[in-house]
């Protein structure tokens, strides 16, 4: 496989999915470009989410992409391509993420209390821009339980069991992202202290 930095660039081949798989699975350096110009820039805005700053990000898709290309044989057709690809660069970010101490005692502190939080107190006409950019203020161990279980749509099991806490830490910290999240929404009068519009919240900051 070539380097990654190689294979960035504007060139883009009319080559359908399954071609770039197959041509991928050859190592054929066209495919494996065109695989990394179209899902490198929706990676790199998950890896923003999940980072400290736009290097670490570009750090975790680097891996992530690294791992895509070494185990692109174990793909099997099922589910959608694209989000094989994603689960492989959210879990480099996570791993990424736990080599840092900080972290891990961010998220390993359990809170007692409950919180009540307004589902309804987030608008979701809100800009996705806004929201990732409020997201990346929440200290790091709820922003990551924010992004994992409201965004890309894990279980608080599979989340528990990702970064080796109990299921009742993963809900308590979702639980205050959501309270804490509203609060600097509010602060930065993004939305209403009273606002009557849902929140759509795997819509908003995914892209979708």
């Amino acid at each position: 496989m070539q380097k990654l930095s190689k294979l960035q660039g504007n060139q883009t081949v009319n080559m359908t999915e399954e071609a770039i798989l197959q041509g991928c699975l050859h190592n054929e350096a066209t495919a494996q470009r065109e695989l990394y110009n179209r899902f490198s820039p929706k990676m790199l805005s998950v890896c923003y989410r999940f980072a400290h700053n736009r290097e670490d990000a570009e750090d975790m898709l680097q891996e992530g992409f690294i791992k895509v290309f070494s185990q692109i044989h174990t793909f099997q057709n099922k589910g959608a391509f694209e989000g094989w690809i994603r689960r492989i660069i959210v879990h480099t970010c996570i791993n990424h993420l736990k080599k840092n101490k900080k972290f891990n005692e961010s998220v390993d502190i359990i809170h007692a209390t409950t919180l009540q939080v307004r589902e309804e107190s987030v608008p979701s006409i809100i800009q996705a821009k806004q929201v990732v950019e409020c997201i990346r203020i929440l200290p790091i161990g709820y922003r990551t339980v924010l992004n994992l279980y409201a965004i890309e749509g894990y279980s608080h099991k599979e989340i528990a069991e990702m970064l080796d806490i109990e299921e009742s830490t993963s809900r308590s910290q979702y639980t205050r992202a959501k309270q804490m999240l509203e609060d600097i929404l509010i602060k930065k009068k993004i939305i209403q202290q009273r606002s009557k519009e849902k929140i759509s919240w795997l819509g908003i900051a995914a892209g979708q």
